[in-house]
């Protein structure tokens, strides 16, 4: 904050103006510099206001004192007045000389940098100006802590001009900031890593690019913890010794992946922490240009790689060359043995940006897979140059199931695994497999949500069958004195089928008493007239269960 004190070591003023009382208020803060023509104007004096008089005041003005009333009851920061000629031209009184900065007019208050004001009814700044200044009035500014200065020579709207200069200096660093933020990033599309280094050449402190869990994707903080990622506003968050300033960029919803940039100021940088946000703001757009540029091109490659995929799985025939071509450029391969994956999507989950990070979980557990956004999920394959054998195959699935455990909960909800099939003809087979073992999978929290096609059996065959189109009426008809009942009877009797008719089981499953499991099953068996301890009628009856328990239906 300026002060009283830091406008008289301006150059401007060092040399003209001199304190003439009330030193004591000079570290008072100085927010305006107002000129006035007249003393007596009635303007309203503002808070923190240092008032400039333009005009040499009459010998003792009562004016000037009913002026340093106004601007104490205001709050102001002090008053300056024009005290005519440079100092060393002005004779002292009674002796035909001059009196410099340090002269002695008598004994008494303090009038310039060593200058004293003798003890008579009014000081002549005469001994410093040549203007008489009535000395109750100096009195008074001392008394009320009001710096009373004097401006010798030189026009006092220069000393407004340059003061003015100096409490604009933090606008003025802004905008010079903005500026140079804008040069830097407003011609070009810039990548993340360009837009960290530029901003940290800008500022001289360290910058970071966070993503949306706080993780730095470029440059390097010392505390990237203190975002708080899940307020979409800029933020300004204290540090020991300094400020963290962040400001999201952001997608529009419902595609928001948000980035931060983060600039952390400490030491004699936390001084401008008024100054660096809109620099950072600018810098903020600049990375949310590179998101839009990049999710274009994200979407674009999704749209070619999906209706490649869907190409390749309609074929029932030799891939034509133009396919082949398609492929190729794709980066697929056709030939070799190929085991196809199925991954459900989280709900409400935008897919297109996580594809890549699916891919990198993959790699991270040693598999190199093409992954595809396929409706509701992704559906991707992995090829062998050789038939895999058993154990192979049992390996790949742990790697499998060890990225699925990864992406469980924030990105996959479900995994599905089919098996080895070989060449194109057999893609679309290995695919359709881990598809139906990923539906499966949806309804198998003891499984982890993970299945491999090999695991099913005869499970496989049945679920195949209960997909046609005649079975699922026949299932909601079969099940519907169920519904709408109290209890949540289907669940019950589906849990009841899955723990093979244990009570106990049952109801560790569900969560609630034996007894209540006992009373449900006895209430399903009435109301749907059957004996659940007939096998063919236990196996019709779950069968029905899990078609209308399967997602989507």
């Amino acid at each position: 904050m300026t002060s009283v004190r830091r406008l008289l070591a301006l150059p401007e003023w060092s040399g003209q103006v001199r304190v003439l009382a009330g030193a004591a208020g000079l570290d008072a803060p100085v927010r305006a510099v107002r000129p006035l023509a007249d003393p007596a104007a009635g303007h309203a004096v503002a808070a923190d206001e240092l008032v400039i008089v333009t005009v040499p005041p009459q010998p003792a003005d009562w004016r000037l004192d009913a002026l340093l009333r106004r601007v104490v009851d205001a709050g102001g920061a002090g008053v300056l007045v024009p005290c005519g000629p440079p100092p060393s031209t002005v004779a002292a009184p009674g002796t035909g000389t001059t009196a410099g900065p340090g002269a002695v007019a008598g004994s008494g208050a303090v009038v310039g940098s060593g200058a004293v004001v003798g003890s008579g009814a009014t000081a002549r700044f005469g001994a410093v100006t040549g203007v008489e200044v009535s000395r109750a009035t100096l009195l008074l500014a001392d008394r009320l802590g009001l710096p009373l200065l004097g401006a010798v020579g030189g026009d006092p709207l220069d000393l407004v001009v340059a003061a003015r200069l100096l409490l604009a200096e933090p606008e003025i660093d802004r905008a010079r900031l903005v500026l140079a933020a804008h040069r830097a990033f407003d011609n070009r599309t810039c990548t993340p890593e360009d837009v960290v280094r530029g901003l940290q050449d800008l500022l001289g402190v360290p910058v970071a690019l966070l993503d949306d869990r706080g993780q730095p994707l470029a440059g390097e903080i010392a505390e990237p913890g203190a975002v708080r990622v899940d307020e979409f506003v800029p933020q300004r968050v204290p540090l020991d010794g300094g400020m963290l300033l962040a400001h999201p960029a952001l997608l529009p919803h419902p595609a928001r992946p948000t980035l931060w940039l983060v600039a952390e100021l400490r030491g004699t940088a936390a001084a401008r922490a008024e100054i660096v946000p809109p620099a950072l703001a600018v810098a903020a757009a600049a990375v949310q240009r590179w998101l839009l540029v990049h999710r274009v091109e994200l979407e674009r490659d999704a749209r070619a790689r999906t209706a490649l995929l869907g190409d390749l799985l309609r074929l029932d025939a030799e891939p034509s060359a133009q396919l082949r071509r398609r492929v190729a450029d794709a980066g697929w391969q056709l030939g070799g043995w190929h085991v196809g994956l199925r991954i459900g999507a989280v709900p409400a989950l935008d897919l297109v940006p996580w594809t890549a990070e699916i891919s990198r979980v993959l790699r991270a557990e040693g598999v190199e897979a093409v992954v595809v956004e396929h409706g509701e999920g992704w559906t991707g394959w992995t090829t062998f140059a050789q038939e895999p054998t058993p154990a192979r195959v049992r390996t790949l699935a742990a790697k499998l199931r060890a990225a699925h455990r990864k992406l469980r909960g924030s990105i996959a909800d479900h995994m599905g695994v089919g098996r080895p099939h070989p060449w194109p003809e057999g893609l679309a087979g290995t695919v359709a497999e881990a598809t139906d073992a990923a539906r499966l999978a949806a309804t198998r929290p003891e499984a982890g949500f993970f299945l491999q096609v090999d695991q099913l059996g005869m499970a496989q065959l049945l679920l195949e069958w209960t997909r046609t189109d005649t079975f699922e009426p026949a299932a909601r008809a079969l099940l519907a004195p169920l519904r709408d009942q109290p209890g949540d009877l289907i669940r019950t009797l589906s849990a009841y089928l899955d723990a093979e008719s244990s009570i106990a089981e049952t109801a560790a499953v569900l969560g609630v008493h034996r007894n209540t499991v006992a009373a449900r099953i006895d209430r399903v068996e009435r109301l749907l007239g059957v004996d659940l301890g007939h096998r063919d009628e236990r196996l019709a009856l779950h069968l029905a269960c899990r078609t209308v328990t399967l997602p989507g239906r």
